[in-house]
C-alpha cells in the first residue's frame, strides 16, 4: 500500500499537470519573450502605430477592433488576417468584418519592419496585440503589459467568425453568453465594449436604433438620422462617442447613461439590466473604467493562444507560409 507521503506528492503533482493544461498557452506568455531574440519589437510597433493614428487617429480604433475580432475566433492567432485564395477561405468575408474590418495595410506595414529588424521571429499575433496596445495609449487611454509568444494559426474560420462574434444587433443575454463562452464575465464585457469610446461605425449597423428603438434621446436619435437615411447611404459613418470620438476615454459610458449609445448592442449596457450599475460607476470613474479595462484586455489576449511549436511565425501575415 502506498504511503500517505506518496499519495500526497502524487496528488500534488497531478494537480500541477491539470492546472497547466487548463491554462495550456497562457503560462507560456511572457512579456519578456522577445527580450534576447528581437529587442526592439516593441519600439518598432509603438514608432509605426504613432505614425498610422498621426496620419488617421480612427487607425487606433480600427487595430483595437482587428485584435478583438481575432481573439474571438480560434484565440489570439492572427486568422482574422490571412486573405481568401483559390484554395483557402479566411475571416475577412465574414459578415462582422467585410467591408468593416481594416487597418491591415498597418499591420503589413510593422511587420515588414520588424522582420528587417529580426526575420522569422516574431509572431503577426503579437505584432497585433502590441499594436493594440499602442493604438490605445496614443488616444491618451491607459497602458499595460502585452503578454508575448503567440504564434500564428495556419488556418482560419469563416463560420466561427459568423457565430462567434457579437453583432450590433444583439440583446444583453448573448453578448454575456458570447463573452463567457470565451472565458470572460459580464463585467469584462462592459469594460471591453468602453473601447466604443474611440471609432466609427457605418449607418447599416445603427439604422434600427434611430428609427425604431425608444431608449434613446431623440435629439442624438435626430442628429444620426440626418447622415443615415431610411434607405441608402449603408457606409455612411457615425462617432461610436459622440463627445470625444478620438479620445480613449469613459465619456461612452456618460453617453450611455443619456440614452446617446449608437448601436444596440451598447444601449443594452444600460437598458434596466444587470450591466447598469457598472455603466453608471464607469461614467463618473475613469480610473475604475481603464484598470478593468487593462485586466480584460489583458485576459481576452490570453484566449487560446498557438505557443511553442504550433503553428508558425509567417513571414507575410496575409498568408501561410
Amino acid at each position: 500500500m502506498a504511503s500517505v507521503d506518496t499519495i500526497t506528492n502524487f496528488l500534488a503533482t497531478l494537480s500541477v499537470i491539470v492546472t497547466l493544461l487548463a491554462f495550456h498557452g497562457r503560462a507560456q506568455l511572457s512579456p519578456t519573450f522577445y527580450s534576447s531574440t528581437c529587442p526592439n519589437v516593441q519600439t518598432i510597433v509603438r514608432d509605426a502605430m504613432e505614425e498610422a493614428v498621426e496620419k488617421e487617429a480612427r487607425m487606433g480604433a480600427s487595430i483595437l477592433r482587428l485584435f478583438f475580432h481575432d481573439c474571438f475566433v480560434q484565440g489570439c492567432d492572427a486568422s482574422i488576417l490571412l486573405d481568401d485564395t483559390a484554395t483557402f477561405t479566411g475571416e475577412k468575408n465574414a459578415i462582422p468584418n467585410k467591408n468593416s474590418a481594416r487597418g491591415f495595410e498597418v499591420i503589413d506595414a510593422i511587420k515588414t519592419k520588424v522582420e528587417a529588424a529580426c526575420s522569422n521571429t516574431v509572431s503577426c499575433a503579437d505584432i497585433l496585440a502590441l499594436a493594440a496596445r499602442d493604438g490605445v495609449v496614443l488616444l491618451g487611454g491607459p497602458t499595460w503589459t502585452v503578454e508575448l509568444g503567440r504564434r500564428d494559426s495556419r488556418t482560419a474560420s469563416l463560420t466561427a467568425a459568423n457565430t462567434q462574434i457579437p453583432f450590433p444587433s444583439d440583446n444583453l443575454s448573448t453578448l454575456i453568453s458570447l463573452f463567457a463562452a470565451k472565458g470572460l464575465s459580464a463585467r469584462d464585457m462592459t469594460a471591453l465594449s468602453g473601447s466604443h469610446t474611440i471609432g466609427q461605425a457605418r449607418c447599416t449597423n445603427f439604422r434600427a436604433r434611430i428609427y425604431n428603438e425608444t431608449n434613446i434621446d431623440p435629439n442624438f436619435a435626430a442628429l444620426r438620422q440626418a447622415n443615415c437615411p431610411t434607405s441608402g447611404g449603408d457606409n455612411n459613418l457615425a462617432p461610436l462617442d459622440i463627445q470625444t470620438p478620438t479620445q480613449f476615454d469613459n465619456a461612452y459610458y456618460q453617453n450611455l447613461v443619456v440614452r446617446r449609445g449608437l448601436l444596440h448592442s451598447d444601449q443594452q449596457l444600460f437598458n434596466g439590466g444587470s450591466q447598469d450599475a457598472l455603466v453608471k460607476t464607469y461614467s463618473g470613474n475613469s480610473e475604475a473604467f481603464s484598470s478593468d479595462f487593462t485586466a480584460a484586455v489583458v485576459r481576452m489576449g490570453s484566449i487560446d493562444p498557438l505557443t511553442g511549436t504550433a503553428g508558425e511565425i509567417r513571414k507575410n501575415c496575409r498568408l501561410v507560409n
